[in-house]
């Protein structure tokens, strides 16, 4: 049995990944983190995410519960992953991080936490979301650089980080694939006279409204004809599913940082998340 510690238990990603442990017989809860604040705290988890008590009340104690898990899902906000991360190094405890708008700086100290412990950090854990990334790598790489880029992302009007991390990673892929700079060509909105669109360009535009769960469209378009591959999320619960998923395939692996493509089988022997 896979012993997890699941933070931001309160939060949307928190309650799916709770529920999606709650009907997993390989993998269970052994504590739910909340901030200080919380008006949940000493609530059961369960009862927290909308399902049975599960008998693990929600709690502040960080150091507590890396000491119980096997492996800790972190959906929560890049200063308390760090931290997180931090403890995870000292008790050696595998780290699954779906958290997003980490500075570089930060992300560089994941790299580093990666060399000592397991983390599986990915911008979205969907299956179907990872399948878009490898099949827009595969796009870029037919398609060259004879096309418009652009990634149109959607998302509920109470996401703090804009772009999504999704559709960071997209970029990163095809600008990887095209071997273009993504500092310079990355053009993330566009106002008033901007003259003609740069060939090198990728466009990322973010749009945030109601409940979206998350939308995501690669554009690749040429005089005469257009590609468009899509992704659209209805609910939480793939996330969730996709997460537990990576807990599991986590628990026991060495040291080394990866992403859901691994935990998929979708790199070709390769370990190693890459954040270029």
């Amino acid at each position: 049995m896979i012993h997890v510690v699941v933070t931001g238990a309160s939060g949307r990603m928190g309650r799916a990944i709770i529920t999606a442990l709650i009907d997993n017989p390989s993998i269970t809860l052994v504590a739910a983190l909340e901030r200080d604040e919380s008006p949940f705290l000493g609530k059961d988890a369960g009862e927290v995410a909308g399902a049975a008590k599960f008998g693990v009340k929600v709690s502040v104690d960080r150091e507590k519960a890396v000491k119980k898990a096997d492996v800790i899902i972190d959906f929560s906000m890049p200063e308390a992953s760090m931290k997180l991360i931090e403890d995870a190094v000292q008790s050696k405890k595998a780290v699954v991080i779906g958290t997003t708008g980490f500075s570089h700086h930060q992300r560089e100290a994941i790299k580093e936490a990666g060399a000592k412990i397991p983390i599986v950090m990915s911008p979205n854990m969907s299956v179907g979301v990872n399948l878009l990334l490898k099949l827009v790598e595969e796009a870029a790489s037919v398609i060259g650089k004879g096309y418009d880029i652009e990634i149109v992302e959607a998302h509920h009007r109470h996401k703090k980080d804009a772009p999504s991390g999704t559709a960071v990673r997209l970029a990163e892929v095809i600008a990887t694939r095209l071997e273009r700079d993504l500092e310079k060509v990355a053009v993330y909105q566009r106002k008033g006279i901007v003259g003609e669109r740069r060939p090198e360009e990728i466009g990322i535009q973010s749009i945030r409204a109601g409940d979206i769960v998350g939308d995501h469209t690669v554009i690749f378009a040429a005089p005469g004809e257009r590609i468009e591959l899509t992704h659209k999320a209805q609910s939480r619960d793939t996330f969730a599913a996709g997460a537990v998923r990576a807990a599991v395939w986590a628990a026991g692996k060495p040291a080394g940082l990866y992403d859901m493509q691994d935990v998929l089988g979708l790199k070709a022997g390769s370990k190693n998340c890459s954040f270029s």
